[in-house]
């Protein structure tokens, strides 16, 4: 086992991985990294909330690449196009609402 530290929205975090697999997933991390600074400073957003909505777009681009056949590195690296603002407000709502529920 390993430990890479991804630099992701100005916070560093510590992330174990398989060894060898290190490489890969500061690669995933830089994504993240790249698709936060891509969305731009969203006023009024948690930090939480931001890094929600940056697995959704890099969730979405893996899905419509999946659909259309093709591979994730087939889709813009901005998302834009894929997915309207408000439906991914409406998920992140529905998202915090079920981690609210199971916390209690």
């Amino acid at each position: 086992m390993s430990n890479v530290n991804l630099a992701i929205g100005g916070r560093t975090y510590t992330v174990a991985c398989a060894a060898g697999e290190e490489e890969h997933v500061l690669g995933l991390g830089r994504m993240i990294a790249d698709k936060l600074q891509a969305m731009g400073n969203a006023a009024g957003q948690t930090e939480t909330r931001q890094l929600l909505f940056a697995a959704l777009l890099l969730a979405d681009e893996v899905h419509e690449a999946r659909h259309r056949g093709g591979s994730p590195s087939a889709v813009p690296a901005s998302g834009e196009g894929l997915v309207d603002p408000g439906r991914l407000e409406a998920i992140a709502d529905a998202l915090e609402k079920c981690a609210a529920a199971l916390e209690g």
